[in-house]
């Protein structure tokens, strides 16, 4: 049996990796920046007996790229988080955070405020968005029978195709002019708007929930043998599952909320990292949610600077980096288990 890397090492591994990556990624951009200036400010802010940094400079790191670097951390970490979460609940290694529809309810919340101009309430309205679709979702799914997975992945189509032709609509019959623009920036996943609200938005759920779901590794790890398997462990099956999808949704709206819908992350990231840690979630989560977030960092660097001054989304960057990813990891046997 090949012998895994200590869980410590990599969770260290992924703590400098995090940290170099908000320090260097905070430097870039038309500013001319140091990463002594970066860390210089954030002490400052903090209270450490450290040199001052330009008013201009320490402005922008404090103000307007760090809160952005910092939410694109907690939104890849969120995501990753569930996207293992899910693929374990569902035994389908295709889900992804969006699976119950919480992506089009959200969209359908976040396009209700946009369009009427009221985008103060965006996060609010696109949270409360995602958990009606999860409710939908899982009344439907649920409906004569118990909640299992193919049921549930149905049902989640379901109520994400008609949440969809819910925000079509709206678009169609209230959007005018430049709210296009707007609309369509967050259809497709952005970090532009991102300020100290939106890390603590996507932070704290990212703290508590993810801890939940690490100290939930062992009854996730029992649903990867079927739900027989599960209940034969002591495990009330059909509880457990609501209960976990219920949490997953609380995360995956409050990352939704703040960043719009960010495809691949989920998808990619929990398969990608398995090669290290193994199919043990108590390795598995705290790893993904480590590399979900320096990956979605370096996305989101990539969507501002790339075609500066203009910027593109970062869904669209995730989706030019996860294709590629996902067919790399069917060619290299990954795919074995998804047929």
């Amino acid at each position: 049996m090949k012998a895994r890397t200590p869980l410590t090492l990599l969770v260290l591994a992924g703590l400098a990796a995090l940290v170099v990556t908000i320090l260097v990624t905070v430097t870039i951009g038309p500013a001319d920046l140091g990463v002594d200036e970066v860390a210089r400010s954030i002490g400052g802010h903090l209270g450490l007996p450290v040199d001052a940094v330009p008013r201009l400079h320490d402005a922008i790191v404090w103000d307007l790229r760090l809160p952005r670097v910092l939410t694109a951390a907690a939104v890849g970490a969120g995501l990753a988080i569930a996207g293992a979460v899910m693929q374990s609940l569902t035994r389908n290694p295709l889900a992804d955070p969006y699976l119950l529809g919480l992506s089009s309810g959200a969209s359908l919340g976040a396009v209700a405020v946009l369009v009427v101009g009221v985008s103060l309430l965006l996060p609010v309205a696109a949270f409360a968005g995602a958990l009606l679709a999860l409710v939908a979702t899982l009344a439907l799914a649920r409906s004569g029978s118990t909640l299992s997975p193919g049921r549930t992945v149905l049902a989640g189509l379901a109520v994400s195709q008609m949440a969809a032709a819910g925000t079509s609509f709206v678009i169609f019959w209230s959007s005018t002019g430049d709210s296009y623009r707007e609309i369509l920036n967050w259809l497709l996943g952005s970090l532009a708007g991102a300020t100290w609200a939106s890390v603590a938005i996507a932070g704290i759920a990212v703290v508590v929930v993810g801890t939940v779901l690490v100290l939930s590794a062992t009854r996730l790890d029992a649903f990867a043998f079927g739900d027989t398997s599960a209940a034969a462990l002591g495990i009330d099956v059909d509880r457990t599952r609501w209960t976990l999808m219920t949490v997953v949704a609380l995360l995956t709206g409050a990352m939704v909320a703040v960043s719009g819908a960010i495809g691949f992350v989920g998808l990619i990231l929990p398969h990608a990292v398995s090669s290290l840690t193994g199919p043990a979630h108590r390795r598995l989560l705290p790893v993904a949610a480590l590399s979900g977030a320096v990956f979605l960092i370096w996305a989101d660097t990539l969507a501002r600077t790339v075609f500066d001054p203009r910027e593109l989304p970062v869904g669209i960057v995730t989706a030019l980096i996860g294709v590629p990813v996902f067919a790399f990891l069917l060619r290299r046997g990954k795919g074995a288990a998804w047929t």
